[in-house]
């Protein structure tokens, strides 16, 4: 089997406006909701501890009753994605105000 070496494209110098900051904490929840609803088509359920046999996870919750480290893995992902959406020269516009 070929090796496979991860090389995400470096965004260590790429600062966010105030603007996309403001955004982390929806596409975060997203992202959670994301995992969420394939994690139940896969047939898995909450369960106080992680179990793969019993398919059971304890982060089948809303997003506000996650722990908080489980908050930052998914706001790392936001960020990371924002990051590179900038890296790349595409603009993120503000049509109107979105709840």
């Amino acid at each position: 089997m070929k090796e496979y070496v991860p090389s995400p494209v470096d965004t260590q110098d790429v600062e966010l406006p105030e603007s996309l900051i403001a955004l982390v904490e929806k596409i975060a929840r997203n992202v959670h909701d994301v995992w969420a609803q394939s994690r139940i088509a896969e047939g898995w359920t909450y369960g106080p501890a992680r179990n793969d046999a019993l398919k059971q996870t304890p982060c089948l919750v809303d997003y506000d009753d996650l722990p908080e480290e489980e908050k930052a893995y998914d706001r790392n992902t936001a960020v990371g994605t924002l990051k590179l959406i900038v890296k790349l020269g595409y603009k993120v516009t503000f049509t109107e105000n979105q709840d």
